[in-house]
């Protein structure tokens, strides 16, 4: 039994790169994350216009809001770990935000197990963030590892047994499709006593003949001419053969479960546990999305506040995610309705800022 590797650039390639189910779920998640307004406020009011939103809206010269946050969600789901550099010019707010590649990040740990650096190595230079000062040049955002200190777990690594039998089983249909979409087969001599063996010119003739004119897809269909005393016996699908095709269908649900993906999102068939597309996409946003970009969020405004010296606050607005929008409307209602609360009770429930005096 072989697996692949568990590294990150492993798993990139064969979960991410080389499987449509992976690809698909990081891709779904990123971008969905990505596109969830964030709201900017502090413990008075809600901001339409701050330095903080300014930043993230263009974050760096060659990348937007979206292109933004896709990479830094994609490196998290692909490698458990996120890390975003700090470039400033001057005190205050950083001037731009990059994201940086994980599988090229290293922790340096003090003596104590927190990090005092982080060491970046592209094409053997290696650049060393030093983080014992204040504000921190590096954000790192990792997902929880139940066995790492460090560094967190991705759902690549939970799913990696799930990818390789997928990716199995389309290695093998490849082949099947390649000898023609037919299963194997026997050729058997018969020598003029009814036995006999063949010659090695003979038998090399053969295996030309057969790869030449009766291998792939491009010879399907075509008549073999036997001569000599040869005869075709065909083999039909073995029991395990014609397994294989489940055994992929249940590997994709698994990848899929692992990135807390509906598998009715990705076409998987024979799943039912949602009644309709719909309540799967709530779910998807409810359960997946919508906690991943809280987290991502507070742990970038929680940096950023130490930049800018004052506490501020960003996080997800539900109210402007249309698969949520018939949960948020039955909570608006159900609040504004309730009468035993005061309209300061009524807004701290809905995520708002007190009304300011006067």
């Amino acid at each position: 039994m072989v697996w692949s590797p568990r590294d990150t650039g492993s798993l990139t390639r064969q979960a991410f790169t080389g499987n449509p189910v992976g690809f698909r779920c990081v891709k779904l998640i990123a971008e969905a994350a990505a596109a969830i307004p964030l709201v900017c406020q502090d413990a008075e009011r809600r901001y339409d216009i701050h330095p903080v939103l300014d930043l993230i809206a263009r974050p760096n010269a060659s990348q937007g809001r979206a292109a933004f946050f896709e990479a830094l969600y994609g490196q998290i789901l692909l490698s458990g770990n996120g890390y975003l550099e700090a470039v400033a010019l001057e005190p205050g707010l950083p001037r731009e935000l990059h994201v940086l590649r994980s599988e090229r990040m290293s922790i340096v740990p003090g003596t104590d197990g927190w990090p005092i650096a982080y060491d970046y190595t592209v094409a053997g230079r290696k650049h060393r963030f030093d983080m014992t000062g204040s504000p921190d040049p590096i954000c790192h955002l990792k997902s929880f590892h139940p066995q790492d200190d460090h560094y967190g777990l991705s759902p690549l690594q939970a799913a990696a047994v799930a990818v390789d039998v997928h990716n199995a089983a389309s290695a093998w249909s490849k082949a099947l499709l390649d000898n023609a979409a037919r299963p194997s087969g026997a050729i058997i001599f018969k020598g003029a006593d009814g036995q006999g063996t063949l010659s090695p010119e003979q038998y090399d003739r053969l295996v030309f003949e057969m790869e030449t004119h009766h291998q792939g897809a491009r010879n399907a269909g075509r008549p073999m001419l036997l001569e000599g005393g040869l005869d075709w016996k065909p083999m039909g699908f073995s029991p395990s053969d014609m397994e294989f095709h489940q055994t992929k269908v249940a590997a994709a649900r698994e990848i899929a479960v692992a990135f807390g993906v509906p598998p009715m999102l990705l076409g998987i068939p024979g799943d039912a546990t949602y009644a309709n597309y719909a309540e799967a996409h709530r779910a998807f946003y409810r359960l997946t999305v919508l906690p991943l970009a809280s987290k991502v969020a507070a742990d970038i405004a929680w940096w950023l506040s130490t930049w800018a010296g004052e506490r501020v606050l960003l996080k997800p607005d539900p109210d402007q995610i249309p698969a949520l929008s018939a949960e948020r409307d039955q909570q608006w209602k159900r609040v504004g309705e309730a009468g035993f609360l005061t309209e300061a009770e009524k807004r701290s429930l809905l995520g708002l800022p007190p009304i300011a005096e006067g």
